[in-house]
């Protein structure tokens, strides 16, 4: 079954298919192509819905993954990469430039409360708790969208003009406490490396926007991650005599107010948004005792380099200003999770007739900045690169009251998996050709 469809696309495919003047015909054949394999494509996503992995134990989905590329003859397949990542090599019949195009695979630990018949039941440990685990962010479609897309391309390897990286990695939803993994692991272990790639590609799934459409923003179109760390240091007392010591409780709630006037009042809004979250504060173990001192973690996302260390800046000045003014002290730390996903400009310059004709001009719109944060910015950070969204609502339905990603009501509707497949292979092809 697999050699005889493989033959199919490879017929669909003349040579010369990467020539100026046939490239129109090109089109028509990936499309007959996609349109072919969109069953399997959608069976794979309901398999991967099924059973999902978190983070760094993406086993079978790696497995499920390399079988594939190992069926469609790639050049290489290789295993392991940042620890259950998956790289393929696909080159082409002729000299050219190199390409990658990137799917993550991870799951979330959330309990999934759609009713499907896929719907996961699996169950799995998280960081030391017992949770559900489902595919509330469309990785499960990611993964389906680019196997397809590997065996489209795979069919028309020998007139390919230069090589495809297939990315399929791990983790990018942060791996579990203490581990490495994700994009910047990868990026450690040289994925992009051998063959040196020259740009990066990759698509999201998005529940808000309605299926058959496409998002880009150039520049900066996904936010800095940043984690934050406060501890304050007080002096305990007795909880009836609290002007005895120095309570890190009320200093706490005073620096989380303050955070949030350099949001509001300090930083230029106009100019890119910026957020700073305060989602954890720990702090004391009975109702009669002042503690010794106070742990918070939150988190910031800037979409701006300069406002980013701007906003830094400024949220060690106001800790340190209000621990000093109570009396007590205060530790600040940063840890980054993900840099600013920027889309290179000329590259989505000269990518933007491809998303146009694959979906069709007045289905391609300018989105604005997402303060979510991606780790495909790591691989944008070290070659030009273009990341989009992807719609995944039904027709008709109100993107306000679609269920958002990371949430149990997580919904895509997989008739918008075709138009993925094929901007996949669009971009691969253009991507080849544009210089």
């Amino acid at each position: 079954m697999q050699i005889a469809r493989l033959f199919l696309l490879t017929f669909l495919v003349f040579p010369g298919l990467l020539s100026s003047q046939n490239n129109s015909a090109v089109k028509k054949q990936i499309d007959a192509a996609a349109s072919a394999i969109e069953p399997d494509v959608i069976s794979w996503r309901r398999q991967l819905h099924e059973h999902p992995e978190l983070s760094n134990s993406e086993y079978k989905t790696a497995d499920m993954v390399a079988a594939h590329l190992r069926s469609l003859a790639f050049d290489e397949v290789r295993t392991g990469v940042a620890k259950t990542g998956v790289v393929g090599v696909l080159r082409g019949g002729k000299p050219g430039k190199t390409i990658a195009l990137r799917a993550d695979m991870d799951a979330l630990p959330i309990v999934e409360r759609v009713a499907l018949p896929f719907a996961s039941k699996v169950r799995s440990s998280f960081n030391g708790q017992e949770v559900g685990v489902m595919h509330a962010c469309g990785h499960d479609t990611h993964v389906a969208m680019l196997m397809g897309a590997a065996e489209i391309l795979a069919g028309m390897k020998s007139q390919l003009s230069g090589t495809i990286v297939f990315l399929f990695q791990p983790a990018e939803e942060g791996p579990p406490q203490g581990e490495p993994g994700g994009a910047p692991l990868m990026v450690k272990e040289g994925c992009l490396e051998n063959p040196k790639v020259e740009e990066v590609y990759g698509l999201h799934i998005k529940s808000e926007i309605e299926v058959g459409k496409i998002q880009y923003k150039p520049g900066g179109c996904m936010a800095a991650a940043d984690i934050l760390n406060i501890k304050v240091k007080g002096k305990g007392a007795h909880g009836s005599k609290p002007w005895l010591g120095v309570d890190p409780i009320a200093v706490s709630a005073q620096i989380i107010n303050g955070l949030q006037y350099i949001v509001s009042r300090q930083m230029a809004l106009t100019q890119e948004p910026c957020v700073i979250t305060i989602g954890a504060i720990h702090g004391g173990v009975r109702q009669n005792i002042v503690p010794e001192e106070v742990t918070m973690l939150g988190t910031v996302r800037t979409l701006d380099t300069a406002m980013q260390r701007e906003i830094h800046a400024r949220i060690r000045r106001t800790v340190d200003n209000i621990a000093e003014a109570n009396g007590a002290t205060a530790e600040i730390s940063f840890v980054e999770t993900a840099p600013i996903t920027f889309n290179n400009l000329n590259l989505t310059a000269r990518m933007l007739p491809s998303l146009e004709e694959v979906a069709g001009k007045s289905n391609v719109s300018l989105g604005k900045a997402d303060t979510g944060a991606e780790d495909f910015a790591y691989f944008a950070r070290q070659v030009p690169g273009l990341f989009l969204w992807l719609g995944g609502m039904p027709k008709g339905n109100d993107p306000k009251k679609a269920p958002p990603h990371h949430t149990a009501d997580f919904f895509v509707d997989e008739s918008g998996l075709l138009l993925g497949v094929r901007t996949l292979c669009y971009l691969a092809v253009d991507g080849l050709m544009r210089k």
